[in-house]
């Protein structure tokens, strides 16, 4: 039975600190709410700090978790209200239906893989010169950089997550909203602006431990409207994420009802 969990973090803390900096050190923290040996849980989190004085991080799990030692080092543990919500998600899966739209919000890593990158890392030109002449290699996965593709990537994959853009509610596209492109389906006749905008970019590099091998991806946010295609596809995406660097705060898709204006 599948959880989704809300935890709030106090910025002021000292441990909230090193929580916000590294997706490392959140991503130990998660792995931290369930019983058993690291990485037994597979879970999806994301880490959402566009108020930058309340921080939230989602978290979706197979088991109910613990938050009890988040919210005693980073949150406020003897404040009222909910620090750490905890509900059955589902109930949510299973009022999921065909047609129906929601408020989205994603944060993802866009990434295409290529035979051929621009531009190399160190490690894949270490990889490269250590393949014999005239080998074939295997294609390199490399990031988006541009918002452009960023949103483009997004479009391109809607379909395969088992939903649609919903089109824009305004008559001429206000900024942020992405322009249809060819073979996508955003609802309305003729193509139009897609109700989806990007909301945060940000690269990360880090370190696992001391002397570990370093990481490095970007992730983005997106936020919008989307429309339900195929419900199985659709609750899969919800369940496994979407992209890689999902130990890193990436992949997890949230709906929320749409509010009436």
């Amino acid at each position: 039975m599948p959880y989704l969990s809300r935890i709030r973090i106090n910025p002021l803390r000292a441990q909230s600190r090193r929580l916000l900096a590294s997706p490392h050190v959140l991503h130990g923290a998660v792995q931290g709410g369930f019983p058993g040996p690291p990485g037994a849980e597979r879970t999806l989190w994301r880490l959402d700090a566009d108020d930058p004085h309340r921080p939230h991080v989602y978290v979706l799990s197979r088991s109910r978790p613990d938050w009890t030692h988040i919210v005693e080092s980073a949150g406020w543990p003897g404040a009222s209200g909910e620090h750490a919500a905890v509900r059955d998600y589902g109930p949510l899966l299973k009022r999921l239906a065909e047609g129906q739209e929601y408020a989205f919000r994603l944060t993802a890593n866009p990434v295409r893989n290529t035979a051929d990158p621009e531009f190399l890392t160190p490690s894949q030109a270490r990889k490269l010169a250590r393949a014999p002449e005239g080998a074939r290699t295997r294609g390199f996965r490399v990031a988006h950089r541009t918002a452009q593709a960023q949103l483009g990537w997004f479009l391109d994959h809607a379909d395969r997550w088992g939903f649609a853009v919903s089109g824009s509610r305004t008559d001429v596209a206000a900024p942020g909203l992405a322009e249809s492109s060819e073979g996508v389906d955003d609802g309305r006749q003729g193509g139009g602006p897609q109700e989806v905008r990007i909301t945060a970019r940000r690269r990360h590099s880090f370190s696992k431990g001391e002397g570990g091998r370093r990481v490095t991806f970007n992730s983005v946010t997106f936020e919008g409207r989307l429309r339900i295609r195929d419900v199985q596809v659709f609750s899969t995406t919800l369940l496994a994420g979407v992209g890689p660097a999902k130990a890193y705060g990436c992949g997890l898709l949230t709906v929320a009802p749409i509010r009436q204006e």
